[in-house]
């Protein structure tokens, strides 16, 4: 690995002649970036401002939705992240960069206007090593992991859903008021709108030609109306010439929501992630569990009625993700994550997500091993605790 890195270190281009670069990688995703051929550019920034007054319009129709997609919200969203993301490859091509990586989309919320935010760094390729333009939301470390497992970026993409809550919490009380237990007429609702943003980014994957997004990330953060939240899903859309067999039998895109590190190691060991799986269930605690539970308030001991509850809704959405991931034929689901959302009034959803692999012949990664630098995770050296700013930190933008 160390040969590798200084061959491909004194053939870098002479692309600093102006001054030095102001990069928002770190030393160990210099190292990496440098293992597969690339070396820092500048740090680049892409922004556009929309007045929250924009959601106004749509306000009075929210309360038709229970857990729904809001599409005028959605589109509203989806167009500001384009525009940061269009002027931050704007930056990209007038810095005569090769590529950009660690690509964020955020949403920044100043007084009465919100920021769709998008920032990266520019990395310059070797004259004898260039996979072409690409936009990437791995940093550097991820890079190397990434390209090491034949998982070539070409470009980053996203898929969101904007939806309401704000409307189940009244309306399940009153479907449920008497009993307790599953809404399945909600749950499916739920699990028909999370599954609308990977859709979403697949089909961006497809326009891009990529067979596969990998390193996915899930975000869901309230959008500035009572009851009204954003998920999105970002990550790298790609062509691995290994796996497009196995692609193909998904309809032509595998996602992923394994790191880059995971990724690398169950190529290592022959697998491939297929789907990202996701399954929801929504749980009402019922108006005599309600009173139930309020009594144990008062003594100690288990509260017996919100543990069944939670472990039947937990249950149930691990099911889910077995199902989908049995359809498809995987072998396992790994990394699995669950979360509970209160939706008020003794209403709960619950959410298990993870990734779909299967293991498969003729599968492998470039190197033996990893090299440290890509699994060293970097330390924050600035700490912020007055809580007096808004705003990104540049340099490393939230994950």
């Amino acid at each position: 690995m160390q040969n590798r890195l200084k061959d491909q270190s004194d053939n870098l281009p002479n692309t600093k002649k102006n001054g030095p670069s102001f990069s928002g990688l770190s030393g160990n995703e210099l190292y990496c970036a440098a293992l597969v051929g690339y070396q820092p550019g500048n740090l680049l920034v892409g922004n556009s401002v929309f007045a929250l007054g924009f959601l106004g319009g749509v306000k009075t129709s929210i309360r038709t939705f229970v857990g729904g997609e809001l599409a005028q919200i959605t589109n509203m969203i989806a167009e500001g992240r384009r525009l940061g993301l269009e002027r931050f490859e704007s930056e990209l091509e007038q810095s005569n960069a090769s590529a950009a990586t660690g690509v964020t989309s955020d949403l920044i919320f100043h007084p009465g206007n919100v920021e769709f935010l998008s920032v990266g760094s520019a990395i310059h390729a070797n004259g004898d090593y260039n996979l072409g333009k690409f936009t990437s939301s791995s940093d550097g470390q991820e890079l190397f992991c990434q390209i090491d497992a034949n998982y070539f970026p070409i470009d980053f993409v996203f898929g969101n859903v904007a939806y309401s809550i704000g409307a189940a919490r009244g309306v399940v009380g009153t479907i449920k008021e008497f009993t307790k237990g599953e809404v399945p007429q909600f749950s499916n609702i739920f699990n028909k709108t999370r599954n609308l943003a990977l859709e979403r980014i697949i089909a961006e994957a497809k326009k891009k030609n990529a067979n596969s997004v990998i390193g996915i990330r899930t975000t869901i953060l309230p959008i500035g109306i009572n009851g009204v939240q954003e998920m999105v899903m970002i990550g790298t859309a790609s062509k691995n010439e290994q796996i497009q067999q196995v692609a193909d039998s998904v309809g032509g895109v595998i996602t992923s929501d394994l790191t880059a590190e995971e990724t690398w190691n169950v190529t290592k060991m022959g697998y491939v992630p297929i789907k990202l799986v996701l399954g929801t269930s929504v749980y009402s605690l019922g108006f005599v569990g309600g009173i139930q539970a309020a009594f144990r308030n008062f003594v100690k001991g288990e509260v017996k009625v919100l543990s069944n509850l939670i472990y039947g809704a937990r249950e149930q959405s691990l099911k889910k993700v077995q199902e989908q991931a049995a359809e498809i034929g995987a072998d396992d689901v790994l990394g699995i994550k669950t979360y509970i959302y209160n939706l008020g009034g003794g209403v709960i959803e619950f959410l298990a997500i993870g990734t779909a692999v299967k293991k498969v012949s003729g599968i492998s990664t470039r190197s033996d091993q990893l090299p440290p630098q890509a699994i060293i995770r970097d330390k924050d050296t600035f700490v912020n605790v007055a809580d007096l700013s808004y705003g990104s930190n540049l340099q490393k933008p939230a994950r």
